[in-house]
């Protein structure tokens, strides 16, 4: 559970699980100081992060030399009523097409994506 709460400059939110913890924001341009991530970003930071832990743990399981992979996201909101997020994937390490071709496909597959393709819905309160 994530728990964020609000600080001075305004819009500036905290927040923690408890252990971990990190900053968020809006642009000065919508009125907060720029002092922390986007929300929106947030929400690309957990696919980005979740997809290079997958093909990590993938790696490891599997013994592929895989270096240190980048993975990059966006989000695009420009359509009504529609997300889109577009990732690309950077491999390094001496890996064959196999190996390539194996971590491309677990990297579709990591948990965050899953979840993201649910059906979503909301409701206030905790159980």
């Amino acid at each position: 559970m994530i728990t964020a709460t609000s600080d001075n400059p305004a819009y500036l939110t905290p927040f923690t699980d408890g252990e971990h913890h990190a900053v968020a924001d809006t642009t000065k341009e919508k009125g907060g100081s720029g002092g922390g991530f986007w929300p929106h970003h947030l929400l690309e930071a957990a696919l980005a992060t979740c997809i290079n832990i997958t093909l990590r743990k993938y790696a490891d399981k599997h013994a592929i030399p895989l270096g240190h992979p980048v993975t990059k996201v966006k989000l695009d909101r420009s359509r009504t009523g529609e997300a889109i997020f577009t990732y690309e994937v950077e491999l390094p390490g001496n890996l064959t097409a196999e190996q390539r071709d194996a971590l491309l496909r677990v990297a579709g597959d990591c948990p965050v994506k899953q979840t993201l393709l649910r059906t979503l819905s909301f409701k206030y309160g905790l159980d």
